[in-house]
């Protein structure tokens, strides 16, 4: 069903075998392995914490079972820059800590994301004395800083999150809003992507938001015609009040792919228990104790998993998605893990390990011609190949690649 719109997730590649006097060298039994996706099947990475300062030897074992199975799904992690939690008391920050959550990850291949460098909520206490001027000094500084601590570890930004209710947001008087009410939106966006343009001119730099209506569209566009250069943008999709269903998720799709930008669906939950109430506004205003999974509930789940992933990897604009909680009982306890609060798998996991692993994995054998080529038409990303019992890397992005027997 699925085969036929995937063309653009491929690339035909040509394998060619010489000798070390570059001869070509015909009947070669080749076995071609991807080990990587190009796409970004990104997760939350927030729980390394406990891996690399745990509380105790049992707790780090929990947790290396757990990221056993993250690391088998995903090629791709986000860290938290929340700067209240990361810099709680001004110029005492976790950056230690954080900086070896990335070493973890990165030793086992992964991209990192850091998310999010200026956002209105969970934003520094300590700037609230600070007059708007003050403030806006401080948040610069903050992304100038933040950004070339990690650079070269942390390849792609929010640079910014949830713009579109940042100058409206009542809820509790924070030091962000303020400046966005005083500069207004596109100012304000256009002031912190130059901050992080400046301290990492290559790495890959989103604006993000929940808001997936005409307003979010409209303060792009305002951004762009303003001269702001985003790499991607980040739509959130936490649908706690069930699936979205094909024509909202087609109607998102088709709003936001009219900037011919790359999406990445940043944040993404699913719900295997009962559903938030649909009169619920702000999602954080659903606060219960115990959110409990439940088996019929996590059926459907997978179903919703499943569907989701299919469509946006179908969609050329898509870049990368990301499974917002690794396991049930993280954000407002809710269950949209796909492993349990015990590690077990859900269905959900297993529905994506299907999809990741095998049904968008390539894997062949070839046999090189009187020429020494064989060619395949795979899924992008990384490969290892098996010629005469060595193994060679390559990337699919190469096209034609030349194997050297010697």
């Amino acid at each position: 069903m699925y085969d036929n719109v995937l063309a653009h997730r491929k690339q035909k590649v040509q394998l060619v075998v010489r000798d070390k006097a570059g001869r070509p060298l015909a009947n070669q039994e080749l076995e071609v392995k991807q080990v990587r996706h190009a796409f970004l099947f990104a997760c939350g990475g927030f729980e390394t914490m406990h891996i690399v300062e745990p509380k105790d030897e049992g707790t780090r074992a929990f947790y290396e079972e757990r990221y056993a199975k993250w690391l088998r799904l995903f090629n791709t992690g986000t860290l938290p820059f929340y700067w209240g939690q990361y810099e709680p008391e001004e110029g005492k920050t976790i950056e230690p800590t954080i900086q070896k959550m990335a070493d973890y990850l990165t030793e086992r291949g992964i991209t990192l994301k850091g998310h999010p460098l200026c956002w209105h909520t969970r934003s520094a206490p300590w700037l609230m004395d600070r007059s708007d001027e003050e403030i806006l000094d401080a948040q610069l500084r903050r992304i100038a800083r933040d950004i070339g601590l990690f650079k070269g570890k942390i390849h792609l930004w929010d640079v910014i999150n949830e713009v579109v209710i940042m100058p409206e947001f009542d809820k509790y008087d924070n030091p962000i809003t303020r400046i966005c009410k005083r500069y207004g939106r596109v100012e304000l966006v256009k002031r912190v992507f130059a901050a992080a343009r400046e301290a990492d001119a290559e790495a890959t730099l989103l604006i993000n938001d929940f808001n997936t209506s005409a307003r979010y569209a409209r303060l792009i566009e305002e951004c762009l015609d303003a001269g702001v250069r985003f790499d991607a943008i980040g739509i959130q999709s936490h649908q706690h009040q069930g699936y979205w269903g094909d024509e909202k998720l087609d109607e998102v799709l088709e709003r936001f792919s009219a900037f011919k930008l790359p999406l990445h669906f940043t944040e993404n939950t699913f719900i295997s228990g009962k559903l938030m109430p649909p009169h619920i506004v702000d999602l954080n205003d659903y606060q219960v104790d115990s959110w409990p999974t439940e088996v019929w509930a996590e059926e459907r789940q997978a179903q919703d998993v499943e569907h989701f992933y299919r469509r946006l990897f179908s969609c050329p604009q898509v870049e990368a998605i990301t499974t917002w909680a690794f396991q049930d009982n993280a954000w407002l306890h809710a269950p949209a893990g796909l492993v349990r609060v015990d590690n077990s798998t859900k269905p959900s996991y297993v529905v994506l390990d299907q999809l990741l692993n095998k049904e968008w994995k390539t894997h062949t054998k070839l046999v090189t011609d009187s020429e020494g080529r064989a060619e395949y038409t795979g899924f992008k990303g990384g490969y290892e190949v098996v010629l005469a019992g060595k193994q060679f890397a390559f990337d699919s992005s190469e096209g034609e690649v030349c194997l050297i027997l010697e």
